[in-house]
């Protein structure tokens, strides 16, 4: 293991371009290493370890987004796999920023960002600890209603799919789901999908 990996791994994985000459690595030797693929580059300014066991049990392309970008959170397609709500498994990993941030340049993982109003980007927002940093997702609720809001998108299909497995869920709160849906302005397209569903359950 070389100084840079070892350096990067007491880092907790992830160091950046600031970090790293501050510990006296110079831009061409930083280079040099990503060239060699000793170490990644997430973004400009940010790089990580190679894929290679360090980050094991951690959804690498969920902490990469969110340490490449500190405000946005996982969300729609890439929330339904998560939560295993729905066979969708989306190429880009789906981030929502606030409509008013300007669209970072991330080099990895592919990204897809979707730009919501301040009500709606912030409700539903859940922080999920990990060693290499926090993973932000909207919770199950708000996943639910932002399909249903993106559902011109998704499609009907993947919107029901995803609706009828939460209500077979122990954990559905469809209380948190009914007050969601009245931000989310979807109130009057989920609730009756919702009480036909819970009728059959």
């Amino acid at each position: 293991m070389t100084d840079i990996t070892k350096y990067i791994k007491q880092q907790g994985g992830y160091a950046t371009m600031k970090g790293l000459k501050e510990a006296k690595y110079q831009t061409r030797d930083i280079r040099k290493y990503v060239n060699q693929n000793m170490i990644e580059k997430v973004k400009p300014g940010l790089y990580r370890l190679p894929d290679t066991g360090f980050y094991k049990n951690v959804n690498l392309s969920f902490v990469d987004a969110c340490n490449a970008i500190p405000t946005g959170v996982i969300c729609l397609g890439s929330a339904i796999n998560y939560y295993n709500l729905s066979t969708y498994n989306p190429r880009e990993i789906h981030i929502a920023v606030l409509n008013s941030e300007k669209p970072v340049k991330i080099i990895y993982p592919p990204v897809k960002f979707y730009y919501f109003r301040k009500n709606q980007y912030e409700t539903g927002i859940e922080i999920i600890k990990t060693k290499y940093g926090d993973i932000r997702i909207y919770d199950i609720e708000k996943t639910i209603c932002d399909i249903f809001r993106f559902r011109n998108e998704y499609g009907d299909e993947i919107a029901l799919e995803s609706l009828r497995n939460y209500t077979k869920r122990k954990d559905a709160d469809y209380n948190k789901l009914r007050r969601y849906s009245k931000i989310c302005r979807v109130y009057s397209i989920i609730n009756p999908y919702l009480k036909g569903l819970i009728a059959m359950s």
